[in-house]
């Protein structure tokens, strides 16, 4: 298996694993546009056959923040670590970037827990990040669960104009 930043030809491997989740209303549907104009935040798994297999978002909201989004992987590809390895490889970009905190909104909480991430409340993250949300068929009774890493404790910091943000102590 190998994780590689995503090809604009990887796109449709991405729109389809997206949709096929989007389909069950645990994630959210993206656009073939949409994935195009961001594919600089993809990682892509691919296996040995060069199939992309998983896929992975790392959005910058703030000098201290980003949002691991995203996260899909393929039926015949669960349970073999996939899922773990592009959460890491997103952890390891943010750390190049210099980036303290990532945080994920999830039904996966136990998997997200198992990789570094602890339970937050919602309000305790900017008000930037619901830009998409309303986007959810299932907004605004949304039960997804935010988790977070950070390199260094957090604490909470007010943003000009924006709510909060969360930043290193």
């Amino acid at each position: 298996m190998n994780i590689r930043t995503a090809r604009v030809g990887d796109v449709p491997a991405i729109y389809e694993l997206i949709r096929k989740f989007a389909d069950r209303k645990v994630m959210i549907r993206r656009s073939m546009g949409e994935l195009y104009e961001s594919i600089r935040e993809f990682l892509v798994a691919v296996d040995e056959e060069g199939r992309v297999v998983g896929c992975v978002a790392l959005h910058v909201f703030w000098e201290d923040l980003a949002e691991l989004k995203c996260l899909a992987v393929a039926e015949e590809a669960q349970g073999m670590g996939v899922g773990r390895k592009l959460v890491d490889a997103c952890w390891e970009q943010a750390s190049d970037l210099e980036i303290n905190s990532v945080f994920a909104l999830t039904y996966a909480v136990g998997f997200f827990e198992r990789c570094g991430y602890a339970q937050i409340d919602k309000a305790e993250l900017p008000h930037k990040i619901w830009n998409e949300c309303v986007r959810c068929p299932l907004f605004p009774n949304c039960t997804e669960v935010a988790l977070i890493r950070s390199h260094e404790p957090i604490v909470k910091t007010a943003e000009p104009a924006n709510g909060l943000v969360l930043a290193p102590v």
